[in-house]
């Protein structure tokens, strides 16, 4: 893939909210993306971050009320629960390794939705949710936090996409 296909590919992706029927992902499909996942960059190279891949209609429904009555949590076919793992960053990083933790656990997400962006599956990353009931509904340990739901199907993209702001309004060059 040459640069003008790799930024046509990400520019055509979008976050789909509405999910077809069809039902659930494939095994290969899910280990797809989580093969994927486990390419991204991380903070010496710890990983730390873990998923939950939830699968079930009334656990999905469940967290769906958690973030906050989003459908399409209840509706994907697949949500995976992408947590940074404290106790795996900290062990080298000390207090910075909670960011770090965040921050590996951001990135793995981001690459599991371009990696089903790519399968020509749809997904919606979804940050709004209660930590707490997330926590509890999947018993997370105490070390462990939910970042995102990433919701996963095959849905109907928006007929067109959300337009960008300029790049020049988020770049400073050398100071702000």
């Amino acid at each position: 893939m040459d640069s003008s296909e790799f930024f046509g590919f990400l520019s055509q992706r979008s976050s789909v909210r509405n999910y077809t029927d069809e039902q659930p992902l494939t095994d290969e499909e899910t280990e797809y993306i989580l093969d994927c996942a486990s390419t991204a960059p991380s903070a010496g190279n710890l990983e730390a971050w873990d998923v939950v891949v939830v699968t079930e209609d009334d656990a999905q429904s469940i967290l769906a009320e958690a973030a906050y009555d989003q459908e399409h949590i209840a509706r994907a076919s697949t949500v995976f629960v992408v947590c940074a793992n404290y106790v795996r960053s900290m062990s080298r990083y000390g207090e910075r390794g909670i960011i770090y933790a965040v921050q590996d656990a951001t990135i793995a997400c981001t690459y599991m939705m371009l990696a089903t962006h790519a399968r020509k599956l749809h997904s919606c990353w979804t940050g709004a949710f209660d930590e707490d009931a997330v926590r509890e509904i999947l018993d997370l340990p105490q070390h462990i936090r939910p970042v995102a739901l990433l919701a996963v199907g095959k849905g109907h993209p928006p007929i067109t996409l959300t337009e960008r702001m300029a790049v020049g309004e988020h770049v400073h060059r050398e100071i702000w």
